[in-house]
């Protein structure tokens, strides 16, 4: 009897045992996790900047050249030489072809010759004239003689005037044998070779010659700017500055100014038209390139800036994480004015001088606790994050 009672007994003081070295386990290990805080998250941090901003507006145009001139024959005749090379840059008066000048040389010397045969037989009726007005004075000549030999002289007279007119004509002819370059600019290629026969009909005549300094841009804008871009214009009385990007917005081309606003509106796309004039003595313009253009319509004073990795877009539109002064991000929404050059103008959401992260917000949230990396550490952190970025 005694032995049925201790047994049980034993096996309860066990049982009893066990559990009370799990509750202490549990409630010994519970507050000893919950009292280790998680790691800081490095982040790269950047402060919120305040200057003044220059506002522009993005819009799409194509290169031309400011002029184009297709080098034709205003005579016929065979191309006994080439003056130039293709690509070559060219003055207005340069050489570029010259048409065999003997025809037209020749007809030259034949209105010469009977230009000297018409004074020749003037200088003779005229002294004709004299010698019958005087026989006329002492009744030896009759009047109607003395009448008949003045209009011989005034046939002459007009004969060698309608000589010289010709001489100068055929001179006029006889230049159009050298084919010179109308402007400064490049020729392009050449389209007919010497010896063949060129013409004012000839189609592509003999060379294009394009004006690249300075050089134009038509570009366009929505419709809705126009007020702005008026009302700027009016008010600062000179020309708006336009900046030339290449398409993928690394490099800038060159910077010049809005010479029109054409006259209309774009009914099918909603869209003005704009031309800028740009100096392009680089030649990094040419004619036909599609390029981005950026008109400055005013400047921001006292704008505020930070780096556009700090902007980040969510189901509620912008918003950065901020670092406040206990070393935790906090969620800001952001209304932001444009993005240009890897730099994003703030309307609302931050304040000058505050610490805002440029790298690392995808392992952040709000509440989490960051450590700022300074020098190689932040650089080496950004590029990791963008390598990662790029992993899907």
């Amino acid at each position: 009897m005694n032995t049925r009672i201790t047994i049980p007994a034993a096996l309860l003081g066990v049982a009893a045992a066990g559990g009370l070295l799990y509750l202490m386990h549990t409630h010994l290990l519970k507050p000893a996790v919950a009292a280790a805080p998680p790691a800081p998250v490095p982040v790269v941090a950047g402060v919120v900047a305040q200057h003044d901003v220059p506002i522009y507006q993005n819009g799409v145009g194509t290169v031309i050249a400011y002029n184009t001139d297709v080098v034709r024959a205003q005579i016929q005749g065979q191309l006994i030489s080439i003056n130039f090379t293709e690509g070559q840059t060219v003055h207005a008066g340069d050489l570029l072809a010259q048409i065999d000048p003997r025809p037209y040389q020749a007809q030259i010397d034949q209105f010469i010759g009977n230009l000297e045969r018409d004074q020749a037989q003037l200088t003779n009726a005229r002294a004709n004239l004299t010698r019958y007005t005087q026989l006329g004075a002492k009744g030896w000549a009759t009047p109607q003689l003395i009448e008949t030999q003045k209009a011989q002289v005034g046939q002459l007279e007009a004969a060698i005037k309608t000589d010289q007119a010709l001489i100068e004509a055929a001179k006029v002819q006889l230049s159009y044998t050298r084919l010179t370059s109308p402007i400064d600019g490049v020729v392009g290629i050449r389209q007919i070779d010497v010896g063949n026969i060129i013409s004012p009909t000839t189609t592509n005549g003999l060379v294009v010659v394009t004006q690249l300094d300075p050089i134009s841009l038509i570009f366009t804008l929505p419709e809705g700017v126009l007020p702005q871009i008026l009302g700027q214009q009016q008010a600062s009385k000179t020309p708006l500055s336009v900046l030339a990007y290449n398409q993928d917005d690394t490099m800038q081309l060159g910077q010049g100014q809005l010479t029109l606003v054409n006259n209309e509106i774009l009914q099918t796309t909603g869209s003005i038209q704009l031309k800028a004039t740009f100096p392009n003595k680089s030649r990094e313009l040419w004619p036909g390139e599609l390029v981005n253009a950026r008109l400055l319509v005013t400047t921001r004073h006292n704008g505020l800036t930070v780096p556009a990795s700090v902007v980040q877009q969510g189901p509620n539109g912008a918003y950065a994480y901020v670092i406040k002064p206990d070393g935790t991000v906090a969620i800001r929404p952001l209304k932001v004015a444009q993005i240009s050059d890897g730099e994003a103008l703030i309307d609302s959401g931050l304040k000058a001088g505050e610490q805002v992260v440029v790298d690392g917000q995808y392992r952040l949230q709000a509440g989490t606790h960051v450590t700022i990396l300074h020098g190689e550490a932040a650089e080496e952190a950004a590029a990791q994050q963008a390598q990662q970025a790029t992993i899907p």
